[in-house]
């Protein structure tokens, strides 16, 4: 059964898109942290990050890396924070998300954006890139 990540790949489910090429897909969290987290994922039906090849592993962290990068130059924060946790959705991802503080990583508080607010931090951080 495809994943809901699939189904965004595969152009079913909306998403705020921020970078895309041949392998990988970076995207707004819709229940972000902080403004500007973002997911960065496989666009191959893979459950564990660590399941992946080591080529197509690297390559993710070289998207997610150029992401990150953006992200930083947009969203106002003292680093953009990495996590790969794998338990809400079965297939592979990693959070990239703009943090001050080590509680910005806990997944405890989000914040609410309203479309027009994804759009335009979608567009700032494509611009970044």
């Amino acid at each position: 059964m495809s994943s809901i990540f699939t189904k965004i790949v595969n152009g079913e489910i909306p998403c705020y898109k921020i970078a895309e090429d041949d392998d990988y897909l970076a995207f707004l969290d819709v229940n972000p942290n902080a403004k500007g987290h973002t997911l960065c994922i496989p666009k191959a039906e893979i459950d564990k990050l660590f399941e992946m090849d080591e080529a197509h592993y690297l390559g993710l962290m070289q998207f997610s890396r150029k992401v990150a990068l953006a992200i930083g130059k947009t969203i106002p924060c003292d680093r953009v924070g990495i996590s790969v946790i794998g338990l809400e959705v079965p297939h592979a991802h990693v959070h990239l998300i703009p943090i001050n503080h080590m509680d910005d990583m806990r997944f405890l508080s989000k914040v609410s954006l309203t479309t027009e607010e994804f759009q335009t931090i979608a567009k700032d951080i494509q611009a970044n890139l």
